[in-house]
């Protein structure tokens, strides 16, 4: 087989797993090389934790969410943009700035959609719920709300605890020897809601068996016990964490 062969192998995934685990890398990649998506990122997971304090419909939070992912989305596409252009231009070229420049307002445009959907949800049509009497009474009665949006904040959490450990071998050329696994946590994270939300025991067991069997997965790729046992437990407390809100009743 020619090196040629050889090269153009590496440009196809080998399943579908592996294809899941590049696009991460690819998400991850772009928080730790752009300081706009890491904003994004902050701004989604705190944009998430306030939507728990606000009687969103489901289509509203559809709305919020759908916003957040595409101001992400679009900086995603801006990130890989610039990259081929920088790949295939060395020099300043009027073209290459056009192709920029249009990614860019890609970028812009999801950003005031994104604006004008949280006006309308956070500051015209919704209230604050009632601090001191309703807060902790409504966020116990959606508690498919609090699933849905303690996944989404364990999966930001992985994303920038692997966009900052890449950030530090970039910078100090140090690798960083224990990195929580990902897959786990999301894992458990689903584990614990179906848990919390179910309270059915042959629910709880099928996902738990599916959930070590992807345990067993992970340290098959090389990941360490420490690793898959660290980013399990992670993804429960997260979730315990939210749904915690839901214990000290007023």
């Amino acid at each position: 087989m020619s090196k040629n062969e050889k090269k153009d192998e590496r440009l196809y995934n080998r399943d579908f797993l592996q294809a899941c685990s590049n696009a991460v890398n690819g998400i991850v990649y772009s928080a730790t090389t752009q300081t706009n998506i890491r904003k994004q990122l902050i701004i989604g997971f705190v944009t998430m934790v306030l939507s728990l304090f606000y009687n969103f419909t489901t289509s509203e939070f559809l709305c919020l969410t759908m916003s957040i992912f595409f101001v992400i989305f679009a900086e995603l596409v801006n990130t890989a943009i610039e990259t081929v252009v920088d790949l295939l231009v060395d020099v300043y070229h009027p073209k290459a700035k056009i192709a920029k420049d249009v990614a860019a307002g890609a970028v812009v445009l999801a950003a005031i959609n994104a604006i004008v959907v949280l006006y309308f949800l956070f500051f015209k049509e919704a209230k604050l719920v009632d601090m001191s009497n309703s807060l902790l009474n409504h966020i116990s009665s959606t508690n498919s709300h609090i699933a849905f949006v303690g996944i989404i904040i364990t999966g930001i959490v992985i994303i920038g605890i692997k966009a900052y450990t890449e950030g530090k071998k970039f910078k100090t050329g140090e690798t960083s020897r224990f990195i929580p696994s990902g897959q786990a946590a999301i894992a458990f994270a689903i584990l614990s809601s179906i848990w919390l939300n179910t309270k059915n025991l042959f629910v709880f067991a099928l996902a738990l068996i599916l959930s070590i069997m992807l345990l067993g997965n992970r340290m098959n790729d090389k990941r360490t016990f420490a690793e898959v046992l660290f980013g399990a437990a992670m993804g429960v407390l997260i979730i315990i964490a939210i749904y915690g809100l839901t214990i000290f009743r007023m």
